[in-house]
């Protein structure tokens, strides 16, 4: 019996700031986003969103088409996010209960910079072999939120993914094997005091690149596969050029010396297509890439083995491959994605500032939300320092 993906779905938000108004904005040439960075934009949080919003939304399209036995069979949700609205109530209760799940289920959430998503599969997936009959809901939601002004502020972004793990699922399959490090290190962080993520740039591309190989070579020595054995790459996405430049390094290791663009297009370009849109998702960004891969190559991925790599600063890195599951095109949402995309409302400067600046209250009054563009749930209101949420009609 496999254990995979059996049905994956993705949202960010109505809003985006193209990364040509950014540079004009900060005095820069775009050159800089578009080509150094390989960026083109970054979506946009409106206040009446945050991660329950979006792990909702994307919870919502997901579970649409499935049957109420494929949902009450629904015994575990893992929610993955460092944003957080809480230090100690899980955003997986949200979550259970505003689509009414059933009682017997355990909700968690998860938390470890970019990497908790794919902790929360390899959990999923161990709990799934003692209980095959069962599904698992796991989601990755965030907003990449840097200081005004900042080197990082270029490289922010918002979104959420939301997976269902099962038996004999119709995505992908999890290979079993793995290779994954963990190595201690403030590379990125965020102090409970403030709102804002520190970010030392340089190490943090060091311990993704150097984590990279270390994974690649325990999970090329347990599997005994090679580089060439994995037709596709998914990686963790905090920048486009950062995946190349780990890619182009795993490559050389493995004797294929400098790739060509073409060789470089066909294994990774199609993973970044929705990743460069979006910006940077943190615990959804990895699986955005593989939604962006499947929905994006042109030739059938059926049976194709794909090299992953997850990533999380702090730092735990891990290795892993799926297998593409036959007819895996008759289970995607490609046209209500591209749909989403396209429908995005694009902010001036000033309107990203004026989101960015905006504060909620702290003293526990009631505040209602004014309507901006959403999905199907949003924010209604802040009462007594609770979180009011309500899907809209």
């Amino acid at each position: 019996m496999n254990f995979g993906i059996d049905a994956i779905n993705f949202y960010t938000p109505g809003y985006f700031l193209d990364l040509k108004t950014f540079a004009k904005a900060r005095g820069q040439e775009v050159s800089k986003f578009y080509d150094d960075l390989g960026q083109k934009k970054m979506s946009i949080t409106p206040p009446n969103e945050d991660v329950v919003t979006l792990a909702a939304n994307a919870v919502w399209q997901l579970l649409a088409g499935k049957t109420e036995q494929d949902i009450s069979n629904i015994e575990m949700v893992l929610f993955a996010t460092e944003s957080g609205n809480d230090i100690s109530k899980a955003a997986a209760t949200y979550i259970h209960r505003l689509f009414n799940l059933s009682k017997r289920c355990r909700v968690i959430e998860l938390k470890q910079a970019c990497y908790s998503a794919t902790c929360g599969l390899q959990l999923g997936l161990a709990w799934l072999r003692q209980n095959t009959d069962k599904k698992v809901l796991l989601i990755g939601a965030d907003i990449a939120h840097y200081e005004f002004g900042s080197v990082a502020e270029s490289s922010q972004g918002s979104g959420a993914v939301a997976m269902l793990l099962s038996a004999n699922p119709h995505l992908l399959v999890i290979e079993p094997e793995a290779g994954f490090c963990t190595r201690e290190a403030m590379d990125f962080w965020r102090p409970n005091y403030l709102d804002c993520a520190l970010v030392d740039g340089r190490l943090s591309c060091d311990v993704y690149l150097r984590l990279a190989e270390e994974t690649w070579h325990q999970y090329a020595n347990i599997t005994g596969r090679k580089f060439t054995d994995h037709d596709r790459f998914c990686y963790h996405v905090p920048l486009a050029k950062l995946v190349e430049k780990a890619h182009k390094k795993l490559a050389r290791i493995n004797g294929l010396g400098n790739l060509t663009s073409e060789q470089y297009e066909y294994q990774i370009g199609n993973s970044l297509i929705y990743n460069q849109e979006v910006g940077n998702c943190y615990t959804a960004s990895l699986y955005l890439s593989v939604i962006s891969l499947l929905e994006n190559a042109s030739e059938d991925l059926s049976d194709k083995l794909i090299g992953l790599y997850s990533y999380g600063s702090g730092s735990v890195g891990e290795f892993f491959a799926a297998r593409v599951v036959a007819g895996y095109k008759n289970w995607l949402q490609q046209k209500a994605h591209q749909e989403m995309l396209n429908a995005r409302q694009e902010l001036t400067f000033a309107e990203y500032e004026s989101f960015y600046s905006f504060k909620i209250p702290t003293d526990g009054s009631l505040f209602e939300l004014p309507r901006w563009r959403v999905g199907k749930f949003r924010i209604k209101a802040f009462d007594k320092h609770q979180r009011i949420y309500e899907k809209v009609e």
